[in-house]
């Protein structure tokens, strides 16, 4: 065959001019084998076709890999570097039959059983992804890139005293690998050693300081320590280094909201979305995140969330036959011995976390015999708290890992009757395996404060306060109510005393509140401003993650300074473990809830340290969350009907010392004698609103029997 001229189509098959393809590429030296007169041979074609490869021309590498097993079907180099096309091009199915192909005709090399793992790892089969990384390294035990690949597999599977072994191994062998040192972070990040991962990372940055996943990865870890100027700069790094990153965005974004930048804060969670249409996470941050603006509507929420439901519900496949429609005597109630009800409750916060707390007493009164649990963990974070709740679950499962479809078909094979999802737009939420539908009844509670947006849940858990008739039209879901309040908080083991009313031996009024920075917004700072004016003399303790960092002290200082409030009369205090936390509510005489999202948790733990809230109504489930708090605490008087209402109260409660010290002396005592506290009334409650609804269902099925 005569050399091809410099017009001349390329051997390659690339479709174009040899002097724009072969030609050119030989000039790259020896690794672009010989473009020369005569036909190229297998290892000059390969060579051609790795120069194409490493330049990330894709197709033309593909068209010469083909060339080759056209001439040499069991050419191993060929299948197994083809198979790697394919994995890189999102063809994983392809590419394991062709690295497998591979390895059938040399079972020996590493690499091969590498890639093979990295293409498992595409397809979602991780059993499959280990074991083949596992035997890269029985092949090859100084693999330093398979040491990795395999720790981030087991990082998948929360194994991860395993995986932190083969990312030092991985670094001892190549301490220069960038990527594991990232990696590395992320597992200890994950186990909340937030130090050493911080560590990490900083390696890696050692060794590339334009690494974006480092600098991202960084950002999210200074946000955990409430370092959030730091986390700032690293995630605008991140961004600035690669523009389409939408993981970055994301992460920006959460640190802007972290200092009440929610504008700021929407605006990287829209780009992050507009970058990553299907990016679920930022989706629902931007929708966590509305709920803290004090501009949008109801309304206009629920339009942004019926947008989410439907883009999850385009990628599901909803079953429509399920396993406890066939037990008929999943009723509760009227054959001889019924069979309990199961309900599956789908959370990443069965740990030391508020969802836990309002969870563990109620798990502890539910009767087995009439709802059986099961757990599905979506986090695989586990504490003392999950250590106390599991024994309550008849069957504990993680759905960590898994995608929505397969989450959905082991859900569903467990036939679930009631499934329960208790984060809604919170982290680790799993709001799109709902959208698969696998269970035939379905309900959010807990864990959020508005619509899901997601059409397949039926019912919200609610109780009058939260969601009264007039508010329905802001969810999807149909409101199920409760008699008392929505929740039931399990009291704080720690023996501490409340101690006396820190006014009387100080002669100051010390207003006080323990709440996350982001839910202080402009009008919230405006409001206490005005209190802090009305009660000479007062001082305002805030006490959270966000104030260890200096820059955030700096800045709620200055806030209040635009109001004329002197920065002495301010107290700012970082993180505590929660004893000492808890001690330090000794030193508040009357604590002022923020709006329009007001504490949870934290206003249950301040009553009972004896501290009243003080709250203002609101005009939906979030901004009615104190609202139901202090009403079923006995403290309906603490309620403010507006801004006006709550200056008015805060100076004349301050003002009567003597009432004051009375309430405080009797409201431990008061708080865990109401419904608030009181876990079999609330768990009868629950099981007969679970049985409530599993009988509806069943008549529904009747009627379309008819």
């Amino acid at each position: 065959m005569t050399k091809p001229g410099r017009n001349d189509a390329c051997p390659c098959g690339s479709g174009k001019k040899y002097k724009q393809c072969c030609m050119l590429t030989a000039a790259a030296g020896e690794g672009a084998g010989a473009a020369s007169a005569k036909v190229l041979n297998l290892p000059e074609l390969l060579q051609t076709a790795l120069v194409h490869h490493q330049a990330g021309r894709l197709q033309q590498a593909e068209s010469l890999y083909l060339q080759i097993l056209q001439r040499e079907p069991n050419d191993a180099d060929a299948l197994h570097l083809l198979g790697v096309i394919a994995h890189q091009v999102g063809r994983h199915e392809v590419a394991t039959d062709l690295i497998g192909r591979a390895i059938a005709v040399n079972p020996v090399y590493a690499t091969y059983h590498s890639n093979l793992g990295r293409a498992y790892e595409g397809r979602g089969m991780h059993d499959a992804a280990l074991a083949s990384y596992e035997q890269a390294l029985r092949l090859q035990p100084e693999f330093a890139e398979a040491h990795n690949n395999l720790a981030n597999v087991l990082q998948l599977r929360h194994e991860y005293p395993r995986a932190i072994e083969h990312y030092r191994q991985a670094l001892a062998l190549k301490p220069d690998y960038v990527e594991a040192h990232s990696n590395l972070g992320r597992v200890l990040a994950a186990l909340g050693f937030f130090d050493e991962a911080i560590a990490a990372y900083r390696d890696a940055l050692s060794f590339n300081p334009n690494d974006a996943d480092a600098h991202n990865n960084l950002g999210i870890a200074l946000q955990e320590q409430g370092k959030l100027e730091e986390a700032i700069a690293h995630c605008r790094r991140a961004v600035a280094l690669k523009p389409d990153y939408a993981e970055a965005y994301n992460n920006l974004g959460k640190d802007l909201s972290a200092q009440g930048k929610f504008a700021e804060a929407i605006v990287n969670y829209r780009t992050a979305l507009r970058l990553k249409a299907d990016f679920n996470v930022a989706y629902s941050n931007l929708l966590f995140h509305l709920n803290n603006d004090m501009q949008p509507e109801p309304a206009n929420y629920l339009a942004e969330a019926r947008r989410y439901g439907e883009q999850v519900s385009l990628r599901a496949r909803p079953f429509d036959t399920w396993l406890a429609d066939r037990q008929s005597d999943q009723t509760g109630a009227t054959p001889a011995a019924p069979r309990p009800l199961r309900v599956g409750l789908v959370s990443g916060d069965f740990r030391t976390h508020p969802v836990g707390y309002f969870l563990e007493s109620v798990l502890a009164q539910l009767d087995p015999k009439q709802i059986e649990l099961v757990a599905y963990d979506t986090a695989g974070v586990q504490d003392a708290l999950t250590a106390r709740v599991k024994p309550y679950f008849a069957q504990w499962h993680t759905l960590a890992g898994l995608s929505d479809e397969v989450a959905a078909q082991k859900i569903h094979q467990h036939g679930i009757a009631i499934l329960v999802d208790l984060a809604g737009h919170t982290a680790d939420n799993r709001l799109p395996v709902f959208a698969w539908r696998p269970a035939p009844v379905q309900a959010a509670w807990l864990g959020y404060f508005a619509s899901t947006g997601v059409a397949s849940i039926d019912y919200i858990l609610a109780d009058r306060q939260v969601l009264p008739p007039a508010e329905e039209a802001h969810f999807t879901e149909k409101p199920w109510r409760l008699p008392d309040c929505y929740l039931c908080f399990t009291p704080p083991a720690d023996d501490i005393s409340v101690g006396p009313l820190p006014l009387i031996e100080n002669d100051i009024v010390t207003f006080g509140c323990f709440n996350k920075l982001n839910k202080m917004n402009d009008a919230v700072v405006a409001l206490w401003a005005e209190v802090l004016h009305a009660v000479p003399g007062s001082r305002l303790l805030l006490k959270n993650k966000e104030l260890t960092d200096a820059s955030a002290q700096r800045m709620t200082r200055e806030r209040f300074a635009v109001h004329g409030i002197d920065p002495a009369r301010l107290i700012l205090e970082g993180h505590t473990p929660r004893a000492a936390y808890l001690a330090d509510y000794r030193r508040v005489d009357i604590a002022l809830d923020p709006f329009p999202f007001p504490g949870g948790t934290t206003t249950v733990e301040t009553l009972w340290m004896g501290v009243p809230v003080l709250s203002r109504r609101g005009d939906r489930f979030l901004s009615h969350a104190g609202e139901s708090l202090l009403q079923t605490a006995g403290l309906a008087d603490w309620v403010a009907v507006d801004n006006d209402d709550y200056v008015a109260k805060a100076r004349a409660f301050a003002a009567d010392r003597q009432q004051l010290a009375a309430l405080r002396a009797r409201l431990r005592a008061q708080l865990l004698a109401s419904p608030l506290c009181d876990a079999p009334r609330f768990a009868a409650n629950l099981t007969e609103a679970f049985v409530g609804m599993w009988r509806r269902h069943q008549l529904e099925i009747g009627r379309h029997a008819q």
